[in-house]
């Protein structure tokens, strides 16, 4: 008897040391380097690529009424005068002008074509995801510059029950073609004023924020 209660023991303080260091092991995620809170120098971002539902204008120099005011279709997908169901999901307001032109350029002679993006939602690659213990939920445009304060605040900060000091990002490296994990300080930054806890943000970007167990 006494040697089965020594191996039960045993067995119990084995489950727990493996239980610890996978404990351990998910705390252990590198962390991205601070960001400032507010830009020394403010640059562009990685040029606008069109999603479903934005709102575009179209503007033909000297044909104004090949233009038109228009938004992406669900599908992704917008007709104007003379074109119908182009594509535009997925192409820069530069590369949309372009095949525009190009199928213009069948009824009238070398046409000028410019697109502006009035409205955007953005693919789903260039949205920042925000999920679980915050105020609002949400999947906001990305921005230059953006950086995971702006997200917060976008979304209303953490939820009463938030474990902001348990929080992850997870982005898509696209130099090693597989997604990362990084582990984030939100508890620290927004209760603390900790500005080492500002992070910048990239598109595509998913923070996920657990409850606390406690």
């Amino acid at each position: 008897m006494p040697n089965a209660r020594i191996a039960r023991l045993t067995g119990g303080i084995a489950l727990a040391s493996l239980a610890l260091t996978g404990c351990m092991s998910g705390a252990n995620k590198p962390e991205l380097p601070p960001a400032s809170f507010v830009a020394m120098q403010e640059g562009p971002g990685e040029e606008y690529v069109i999603g479903p539902l934005d709102q575009l204008t179209i503007f033909v120099w000297r044909n104004p009424e090949l233009g038109a005011k228009v938004q992406v279709r669900p599908d992704g997908r917008i007709t104007t005068p003379l074109i119908t169901d182009m594509p535009a999901v997925g192409k820069t307001p530069s590369m949309l002008a372009e095949d525009i032109r190009l199928q213009l350029s069948q009824y009238i002679e070398e046409p000028l074509v410019s697109v502006i993006v009035n409205e955007f939602a953005g693919t789903f690659s260039q949205q920042v995801r925000i999920v679980g213990a915050t105020e609002k939920p949400a999947s906001i445009p990305y921005r230059a510059n953006m950086t995971v304060l702006d997200a917060m605040i976008a979304v209303g900060g953490l939820s009463e029950y938030a474990a902001g000091n348990k929080a992850r990002l997870i982005r898509f490296d696209k130099e090693l073609g597989k997604q990362r994990e990084f582990a984030m300080r939100l508890g620290d930054l927004l209760k603390k004023g900790d500005s080492s806890a500002n992070v910048m943000l990239s598109p595509g970007d998913v923070i996920i924020i657990p409850e606390s167990m406690f």
